[in-house]
């Protein structure tokens, strides 16, 4: 059964493609409070991969490393820094730990290659992210919404999206 860290595997992978990697850069998770515990800084270990090397990356892992099942796609909105995290969670099909690749987007213009023509689980994962964050992946075969409906405007996943006042819902503007 593999064991890969989180250590060992940003070592192969900046091995293997040291153009892929960036060093990450805390983010501030709220700006400072007036009241309660200090804003933290957050720093996994996971290795952050370049957003045009994602396809690269996730490749090896499966065809290299063999962690041939992709989880899940979990997004994070980091607001205050002005982006967005993607954390792509891998398994070997033959147990242990899992390991995790993570890509940060700008919210601005939040786009990434697709992994669902590799493999077919992205899919709706992507449409999630797509739907509820905005995120856009390119090479993927059918974009669309997966819980909205088309003529939704917005993305309530998002942490600046209304949350009074949505015209949806039939309360005041604004």
């Amino acid at each position: 059964m593999p064991e890969l860290t989180p250590a060992e595997l940003r070592a192969r992978l900046a091995e293997v493609m040291p153009m892929a990697l960036l060093e990450p850069e805390p983010l501030a998770i709220t700006p400072p409070p007036s009241h309660g515990p200090q804003p933290g800084l957050f720093q996994p270990s996971d290795p952050l991969v370049k957003p045009d090397h994602l396809v690269a990356a996730a490749l090896f892992m499966r065809d290299t490393l063999g962690y041939a099942y992709l989880s899940d796609i979990a997004v994070v909105d980091y607001l205050y820094a002005g982006c967005f995290e993607l954390v792509y969670r891998f398994y070997h099909p033959a147990g242990g730990s899992s390991l995790v690749l993570r890509v940060r987007v700008p919210r601005d213009h939040p786009v990434l290659p697709s992994l669902t023509p590799h493999w077919p689980a992205a899919n709706f994962h992507e449409r999630e992210a797509f739907d509820l964050f905005g995120i856009e992946f390119t090479g993927h075969p059918h974009l669309r919404r997966i819980y909205m409906w088309d003529e939704f405007e917005g993305f309530p996943m998002r942490k600046d999206f209304p949350r009074q006042g949505d015209k949806y819902l039939g309360g005041d503007e604004g």
